[in-house]
């Protein structure tokens, strides 16, 4: 199932009673949808093009001719993923040969990285690159595996000379937050988009005056919505014993992307502040005898 319909199908608890009707017609015949004017599928689902509007951008589309256009994207992949089911997300079994797990492991990846990728809008992409191009300072927040994410980020922004900080604790994270004002940028991280202690703390920086950025799985969470520029990764991996293994991938996929905008964007400031950082871990690891960290 595609990145969108998974939201659609996951995310009915949350919806209006006519906004539950438009999801399932549009789960019941995706493909018929692609083809639809706006008009017209007001009419099959009894509500008017204005919900069918206001519901495309609760799902952060510009619109109804965009949710089709990605829609239709998504589509176009299913059909041509492989019929073996070597492109679905594989859970954790006991007993599987290695050889299994290593294909299992590069499907899972993969595919995490194409349903990312389809879901990517590169206007927000785009905003998001300006933003932390011209922040005075970065906020990196996440928790637990988020963490991991924001940690990774951190380093790449540091070596570039960006003046940023990853925190993981909850307690800095508000200490940091609330000293941000405008010009500053907080970049928060939530699988899920709904843990507390990371909506606190964008909360707070927004408070600040801050600019904010999250990335979270595609859908409606509490993050998303409070974020001025909400970016989503795929939304696909489900279950505890696949231990956020290709969703870590996909937003990493989302780290790297905004990494080298930014890179590309201002590449005669960053490109030399990242061969001098380079040139000098080379320097201090010799001079250690070429003990890396």
């Amino acid at each position: 199932m595609s990145p969108i319909l998974h939201a659609l199908e996951h995310g009915q608890s949350k919806l209006s009673q006519t906004e539950r009707k438009l999801a399932e017609h549009i789960l019941a015949s995706p493909g018929e949808i692609v083809r639809m004017g706006i008009t017209e599928l007001a009419e099959a689902c009894g509500t008017s093009p204005a919900t069918i509007t206001r519901f495309c951008k609760a799902l952060h589309f510009k619109g109804f001719p965009d949710f089709k256009l990605k829609l239709a994207e998504e589509l176009a992949h299913s059909d041509g993923a492989p019929q073996d089911g070597s492109s679905s997300y594989q859970d954790i079994v006991a007993g599987n040969p290695l050889p299994f797990i290593v294909e299992a492991m590069q499907a899972n990846h993969l595919a995490s990285i194409r349903d990312t990728t389809s879901l990517l809008d590169l206007d927000r992409l785009q905003r998001v690159i300006d933003l932390l191009c011209r922040a005075r300072r970065v906020d990196l927040y996440g928790m637990a595996t988020s963490s991991i994410v924001a940690q990774d980020f951190y380093q790449k922004l540091v070596r570039i000379g960006v003046n940023c900080t990853a925190f993981a604790d909850s307690h800095m994270q508000i200490t940091s937050a609330s000293s941000l004002s405008a010009g500053d940028v907080a970049f928060a991280v939530s699988y899920s988009g709904e843990t507390p202690e990371t909506i606190d703390a964008l909360t707070c920086a927004a408070a600040s005056g801050a600019a904010t950025v999250s990335l979270t799985s595609y859908g409606s969470s509490t993050l998303a919505a409070l974020a001025d520029i909400p970016l989503f990764s795929s939304s696909l991996e489900q279950g505890m014993r696949r231990g956020d293994m290709a969703s870590r991938i996909a937003q990493l996929h989302i780290i790297d992307i905004l990494f080298t905008g930014m890179v590309s964007t201002r590449f005669g400031e960053f490109i030399p502040k990242l061969e001098q950082s380079y040139l000098n871990v080379q320097h201090y690891r010799h001079k250690r005898g070429g003990q890396s960290s």
